[in-house]
């Protein structure tokens, strides 16, 4: 029985999720296990009110502090892009919404995300819980300096845009792991894939993107 079948789904975000989906295969989103994790996330949830019939346009929205939640073509074109299994450990850096860290739940054994913005990490938390997504661990901190504690992880996710390559974050990478992250000036960013090698580093570039920056510090 199809997953979309609104005899067992009761969703009424049904119609829109479907013809996400779609589009998505249309734009090259292969991933059979990537596709799955998108149509188990209820996007609504991590938009405000105002906002939720949009849930299912495959287009960026405005968050609290000044945020977005990404487009889905570009989380799912990230998220495939880091090629993933469940014995993965991943470190995402920008919880945001908390609507990245949720698709990779589906995906790997655990996720670690920072988020600066301590307002939208109380809030993607309390949205994990009643998700009862208990493979996500946050913590309020400075992106940049990653998350040392728990390293080295197989994957590392960066949601906002880094002017440059972080030695920081590659540092915390296991060998053979793979980063993706939006590397650039404003304006010209690119979505970047890095390997870390025994050769050394294997980068290539994705697609243009646009993020919002990464910022220091912490705001609570």
């Amino acid at each position: 029985m199809s997953a979309f079948d609104p005899a067992v789904s009761g969703d009424p975000y049904l119609a829109q999720k479907a013809r996400l989906i779609m589009q998505l295969r249309g734009l090259a989103i292969r991933s059979p296990q990537v596709l799955s994790a998108l149509e188990k996330v209820p996007r609504e949830d991590f938009l405000p009110d105002a906002l939720k019939a949009h849930a299912y346009e495959n287009a960026s929205l405005p968050i609290a502090g000044g945020q977005t939640i990404s487009q889905p073509y570009v989380v799912a074109r990230m998220t495939e892009a880091l090629a993933l299994n469940k014995t993965h450990r991943v470190l995402e850096i920008g919880t945001g919404s908390g609507y990245q860290a949720a698709v990779l739940s589906h995906l790997v054994r655990r996720v670690y995300s920072i988020e600066r913005l301590r307002p939208l990490l109380v809030e993607a938390e309390n949205l994990f819980r009643r998700l009862q997504l208990t493979n996500i661990t946050c913590r309020c901190g400075d992106g940049q300096k990653g998350w040392p504690e728990a390293a080295p992880y197989d994957r590392i996710i960066v949601t906002c845009r880094m002017s440059a390559l972080s030695d920081h974050l590659l540092g915390q990478l296991k060998p053979e792991g793979i980063l993706v992250a939006p590397v650039g000036l404003s304006g010209q960013e690119q979505l970047v894939r890095v390997k870390k090698t025994e050769a050394g580093l294997e980068q290539e570039s994705l697609m243009d993107v646009r993020f919002v920056p990464m910022l220091d510090g912490v705001l609570d």
